[in-house]
């Protein structure tokens, strides 16, 4: 099991994610919990098809954290 960062954002139509850690994958929804069900998808179907490839599939590397700073 691994466990890949994901980026979701608030769009105009709206949620789009990503996967700094995979490149090329992204997935979108009406909903944030639509979003997050897709980009899940999105994923396991990234990883099959790199397996597929041949492809070694990376290690999650991205990590996320908050900055304070006086606005």
């Amino acid at each position: 099991m691994k466990r890949y960062l994901v980026v979701i954002e608030e769009t105009s139509t709206g949620f789009s994610a990503y996967s700094p850690d995979l490149e090329g994958c992204v997935s979108t929804g009406h909903t944030r919990p639509e979003v997050e069900k897709n980009i899940r998808e999105a994923i396991e179907f990234h990883l099959e098809g790199m397996r597929l490839e041949g492809m070694a599939v990376p290690d999650p590397h991205a990590y996320s954290t908050y900055i304070e700073v006086p606005a």
